[in-house]
């Protein structure tokens, strides 16, 4: 697990595991998220992560299935990316 992603009224945030950034190879899951201990805050989803939503028709099946707003980025990156094509992965936090 690199990090944790949120959104609350304020936006968007994004900040990296702390055993992440101390372990032996950390790598940034993004060239705009370097590695860093301060959160990212963002008004809108971080580029990154809005690229993995699926778009097109793929976007359209998912938003009928699972009766997503399309504007609702947090939940179509919940409901879609749990299987990423290559090393990225968004699983929701299980408390």
């Amino acid at each position: 697990m690199a990090g944790f992603l949120s959104q609350d009224e304020n936006g968007f945030h994004f900040w990296y595991d702390k055993s992440y950034l101390e372990s032996e190879y950390p790598m940034a899951v993004s060239l705009t998220l370097p590695l860093q201990e301060k959160v990212f805050d963002s008004p809108v989803l971080f580029p990154f992560f809005d690229g993995l939503i699926p778009e097109g028709w793929l976007l359209e099946i998912a938003e009928e299935n699972w009766k997503l707003n399309p504007r609702d980025r947090m939940g179509l990156l919940m409901a879609c990316c749990k299987d990423c094509i290559g090393a990225v992965s968004v699983f929701p936090l299980e408390m």
